[in-house]
């Protein structure tokens, strides 16, 4: 049995949960999230808490069964504290700022990056360094960061670029000085 799939869900307090058929809505203090889940898996509410079923132990049920409580988690979690993803800016000239809805970027090209706010995903410039992204979908979080880092990744010989505030980048060594041939 799965240990994540069979350990049931709290409610908070503010949170409601509706399930209709295969579709899961919560609502919380901080908006609203409907996903669809597997016709397979089983979803019920009992005493504040959500329990997710699956109906046999086959290997595709068993996948299903981890996957959707962690959907389902995850939408709790963001309703109520939501998801926040921090990149940082590294280089020299290479700075952010935040003008109206958009943040626009001078990363080293010739012409400065404008990326806009949705509207389920902020963004946030408290420093010239520093991008903090905010949004109640985990999923849309996530790929919003991917989507900004992407614009200039981090490089290997300098570190120079995008990266997020817990990536380690793996440094390499330069050219190996002047003892060349003759």
């Amino acid at each position: 049995m799965s240990r994540i799939g069979r350990k049931p869900i709290n409610i908070p307090a503010g949170v409601e949960v509706k399930i209709d058929g295969n579709a899961i809505t919560v609502k919380g203090p901080k908006g609203t999230l409907t996903k669809n889940f597997h016709p397979n898996m089983t979803v019920k509410v009992e005493n504040n808490e959500i329990l997710v079923t699956r109906p046999n132990d086959e290997k595709e049920n068993r996948a299903l069964h981890g996957l959707t409580r962690s959907n389902i988690n995850n939408m709790v979690e963001g309703v109520t504290n939501g998801f926040k993803k921090e990149l940082d800016v590294n280089g020299v000239g290479y700075r952010v700022q935040k003008q109206g809805k958009n943040l626009v970027m001078n990363l080293g090209y010739s012409h400065q990056v404008i990326v806009s706010d949705t509207d389920d995903i902020t963004i946030e410039s408290p420093n010239p360094n520093k991008i903090i992204i905010n949004g109640i979908d985990k999923q849309k979080v996530g790929q919003f960061a991917a989507e900004v880092r992407e614009k200039r990744p981090p490089e290997p010989y300098k570190g120079k670029g995008i990266k997020y505030v817990d990536e380690v980048i793996r440094r390499k060594e330069g050219k190996a000085g002047k003892g060349g041939k003759k």
